[in-house]
């Protein structure tokens, strides 16, 4: 197929995918457009996505009390930045926050200024009826100080508390006076204080937004933001090559990047890192997994390094849960040798026969059809038949996957989520007792049921939680690191990246480093 031929398609499959999408008429210089990995969208209200997709409009939208730079994380508590909040002061015992208001930001739609009776509104919205009320138990109490003043009241100290509870898309500032009148409406409808606002909430699949000509801020460079949904990998990709769209959400299988570079040498491709932590949960319940020597051979079985070079340039190594760069995290040649686990089929063979299995094992598992996921399972199936493991890989619809996994329905369920550099969110989600797994569906996301099934790290847990030491709470971790890799109920097998195409014309304004899977198109600029 020719060039011609490509963008000829790529008209036809932008055209099918967004039937009944109406998007703005603004001019083409003056609108940035960009193709989201879902069908339609769920939610404008921050307080209530649960669909990762649709935080690409709530990030233009919304802002908190204070955020790390555009393009990172803030990875020590130092690097958060000023935004709605102008200076904050922590207590001794880390347990209340006092937090200047900036004067004079603007809502959207002419709701007025923001003061601290949004800011306390905000906050109890979130923590009574949000989508992360576990972070947020740890909220004691939220008070105005005058007008330009918030008091935040913890019930235990919080070393991270700027990147774990104030920069969250939950405790985005919302209007009150909005919120109220609107009511369930609010949740298509929203109103905040970002660099844009909204103009449109498409059911059809699109967020059309436009500048935020009142923002207290730079004003934003581009006068519109339309968000279009475009579930079907292809049509989004063939969208992009046409130019009907500026920019899409990456497909993050082997080899899309270097093919799309093949087929336009000015795309550009932004990537976070590390992005998703892809971690493989080894259920302690499903015999023989509750033996050591084979979960130690199941590590030795895994070329993690290949792992991650198969999906290059978006994979990264693991050495443990956490990246490098992160706090706690461990490059492979930094952990003592005995937690190293090269691959080492031999070896792996051997921890079988030592355990009982001199023939190997079999056993089945599901996955997911979604392209991280079954890319990677499918290259660890390989690297595990080497070893003595015939993994009979079950594949499937990416949302009936999850709700097997929340119904302890897997033996080796693979997971993937984005985590700040917060180490404690990863081992409350994913490691924690009070997370197992329940067959009814009304556990968490400890898959392995370690801690429960076998003693885990809920001691350390609790330190780390309640040290109001950034240092400490480090430390803690690391502890917590070294003994998930000597009791290996979970395995990190690689990080992927993030990753955005967008067409040579556009401009970010910013290099994307690091962050979530969303980041702000204030700067950005468009070339004719």
């Amino acid at each position: 197929m020719n060039r011609r031929e490509v963008l000829k398609l790529g008209s036809a499959a932008f055209a099918a995918s967004t039937a009944g999408i109406t998007p703005s008429h603004a001019q083409e210089a003056d609108v940035l457009r960009i193709g989201i990995a879902a069908a339609r969208p769920r939610h404008s209200d921050p307080n209530q996505t649960t669909q990762g997709s649709d935080n690409w409009a709530t990030e233009q939208m919304y802002e908190q009390l204070v955020r790390p730079e555009d393009g990172r994380f803030a990875v020590t508590p130092e690097e958060n930045i000023p935004t709605l909040a102008t200076s904050w002061t922590q207590s001794e015992d880390a347990l209340t926050w006092r937090f200047r208001l900036r004067e004079g930001v603007q809502f959207h739609k002419g709701y007025g200024e923001m003061t601290s009776e949004d800011v306390v509104f905000s906050y109890q919205r979130a923590i009574t009826g949000g989508t992360n009320t576990t972070i947020l138990a740890n909220v004691a109490d939220v008070q105005p100080d005058g007008r330009y003043g918030v008091v935040i009241r913890l019930k235990s100290p919080d070393a991270s508390f700027l990147g774990s509870t104030v920069f969250l898309n939950n405790t985005s500032i919302v209007s009150k006076k909005a919120a109220t009148e609107m009511g369930d409406r609010f949740a298509t409808d929203a109103v905040g204080t970002g660099p844009y606002e909204l103009v449109r909430f498409d059911t059809n699949g699109a967020i059309i937004m436009k500048r935020h000509e009142g923002y207290w801020g730079t004003k934003a460079r581009i006068g519109n933001v339309e968000c279009l949904y475009i579930a079907d990998t292809t049509a989004r990709t063939l969208a992009l090559l046409a130019g009907r769209i500026d920019m899409m959400e990456a497909v993050r299988a082997p080899g899309w990047v270097q093919s799309m570079l093949q087929r336009d040498r000015t795309l550009k491709m932004d990537m976070t890192a590390p992005g998703s932590f892809n971690t493989l949960h080894v259920n302690l319940t499903r015999q023989p997994f509750g033996n050591l020597k084979v979960r130690q051979a199941l590590m030795h079985a895994i070329n993690r390094p290949a792992v991650s070079q198969a999906l290059a340039p978006m994979g990264g190594v693991m050495a443990c849960l956490q990246p490098p760069g992160f706090p706690a995290g461990f490059t492979t040649e930094q952990l003592p040798p005995e937690l190293r686990y090269p691959h080492d089929p031999r070896r792996a063979r051997a921890l079988l026969a030592e355990a009982g299995f001199p023939n190997g094992i079999s056993f089945s598992a599901n996955c997911s059809r979604r392209e991280d996921y079954s890319s990677t399972m499918l290259i660890v199936q390989e690297q595990l038949r080497a070893a003595g493991f015939n993994m009979d890989l079950k594949i499937g619809d990416h949302t009936a996957y999850h709700a097997d996994n929340r119904s302890d329905k897997n033996t080796l369920a693979m997971h993937s989520s984005s985590y700040p550099p917060i180490p404690t969110q990863l081992y409350q989600q994913q490691l924690a007792a009070a997370s197992q797994v329940k067959a009814d569906g009304s556990g968490g996301g400890n898959y392995s049921h370690y801690g429960v099934a076998m003693p885990g790290i809920d001691g350390l847990l609790d330190r780390a939680l309640n040290t109001s030491s950034f240092r400490d709470y480090e430390n803690i971790c690391k502890q917590i690191e070294l003994q998930v890799l000597r009791d290996l109920p979970l395995i990190g097998l690689s990080s992927l990246s993030f990753t955005v195409a967008r067409r040579g014309n556009i401009d970010l304004g910013y290099e994307v480093k690091g962050g979530y899977a969303r980041w702000r198109f204030h700067r950005a600029t468009k070339r004719a």
